[in-house]
């Protein structure tokens, strides 16, 4: 019991200290483990396995904070940056994170309950479901692409493509974390270089008490009910994120409000992440570097196994909502005193030396990690320019996997 509570403690601030630093993900640190794992035999299994799942919950809670506040997200809250960087110039950037973790702490309850559908109804339909795996990923792809008003349709349609493209080369290449600098490209450094230029200065922020920072219940429901939709999709769909999930919900419930939409960001994000663990247990399949990590420390994974992982993901939400707050508080804080260009190019320059650092050790590999980084830069750069919806430009992980599975 006491090694089962100091993987979660242990867990959660690792996964404090990756959501809240731009570019470092929960993969890196899973794959770092992994290779200590290999080395040290005697370390119990299922301790880095509760470690583990401690680590992506926190993360899920926290890493909103540097969207929000520094517009450095990772590929699962982007698009918490366009919402959420209007209430940060509004003096309501503590606001804007209290929305995501509302959704996040609600994300938890719908885990739970699509737990006993995925055990004993996702292994009957998956089959079925892996031969029209295609045609599926098509249509949303063309429904996000429809999503755009109708005279940017096909400039959406040509950024998506492109993206496409970018990933498809970027999976090629001989790079150890070919994600990070295309990732970071497509959706951090674009966004900072764009704050950079239109010289963003953020206002006093107002910290507001938590009772008065709500939605009404018609508007809870009608955005859990988003979730619910949206996020199984993800379980069994491969290329398909947080993002995509959340702008179906957005699509199918009609949710134009900027606080209710941070909300869903919220409550999918964590659903997402809970839902992988699951799905690695009902039909083998792994949709997050979590769940890898996971399959690789139990490859027996029992229903026991399953309902430890559960009570974690619970009790790591719980406790990470409360250290969000405190930590989006004093963000909140001290934000406006630091001056914004400042913290822009030192946040750019974090990110440069990441993508450097992980690409390879070796000049060949920290020069192919360089030009994904400007490509990807170059192209989220126009995309913002252009005023479409930055969810185009996961057609760099969409039409790779839309390739596989023709």
């Amino acid at each position: 019991m006491l090694e089962f509570i100091i993987a979660i403690i242990l867990g959660i601030g690792v996964g404090i200290f990756t959501g809240l630093s731009p570019g470092i993900h929960i993969n890196l640190i899973s794959v770092i483990l992994l290779s200590f794992y290999s080395s040290f035999s005697e370390i119990n299994p299922f301790f880095l396995v509760i470690f583990i799942v401690s680590m992506a919950i926190a993360h899920t809670f926290m890493d909103f904070i540097p969207s929000v506040f520094l517009g450095a997200p990772d590929e699962n809250s982007f698009l918490s940056i366009l919402p959420g960087h209007q209430l940060l110039l509004q003096g309501k950037g503590y606001a804007a994170i209290v929305y995501t973790l509302y959704g996040s702490i609600m994300g938890l309850f719908v885990v739970i309950f699509y737990t006993p559908i995925f055990i004993y109804v996702l292994p009957k339909i998956y089959p079925l479901l892996q031969n029209i795996m295609a045609p599926i990923l098509i249509l949303i792809s063309l429904i996000l692409i429809f999503s755009e008003e109708k005279e940017k349709r096909l400039l959406a349609f040509f950024i998506f493509i492109l993206a496409g493209f970018l990933g498809i080369a970027t999976l090629n290449l001989n790079v150890k974390e070919p994600l990070l600098p295309l990732f970071t490209g497509l959706f951090g450094a674009s966004s900072l270089i764009i704050s950079l230029h239109q010289k963003t200065k953020i206002p006093e922020q107002k910290i507001i008490p938590l009772h008065k920072i709500r939605l009404s219940l018609r508007m809870i429901r009608r955005t859990m009910s988003a979730a619910v939709i949206a996020s199984p999709f993800t379980a069994f769909l491969p290329g398909l994120g947080t993002s995509q999930a959340a702008l179906i919900g957005k699509q199918l419930m009609k949710i134009d409000d900027q606080r209710q939409f941070l909300f869903l960001l919220g409550a999918i994000n964590v659903i997402v992440m809970g839902l992988s663990f699951i799905t690695l247990y009902s039909i083998g399949k792994m949709r997050t570097g979590a769940a890898v990590a996971v399959s690789q420390l139990l490859p027996e994974f029992s229903r026991t196994h399953l309902y430890l992982i559960l009570l974690t993901i619970v009790l790591a939400g719980m406790i990470s909502f409360v250290i969000a707050i405190l930590f989006s508080k004093l963000a909140a804080k001290y934000i406006y005193k630091v001056p914004y260009e400042i913290l822009s190019k030192v946040t750019l320059l974090f990110l440069f030396v990441l993508v450097l650092f992980f690409s390879d050790f070796s000049i060949r590999g920290s020069i192919i990690g360089l030009i994904i980084l400007v490509t990807a830069t170059a192209l989220g750069i126009f995309t913002i320019s252009s005023e479409v919806k930055r969810i185009h430009l996961m057609g760099c992980l969409l039409i790779p996997t839309i390739f596989f599975y023709i």
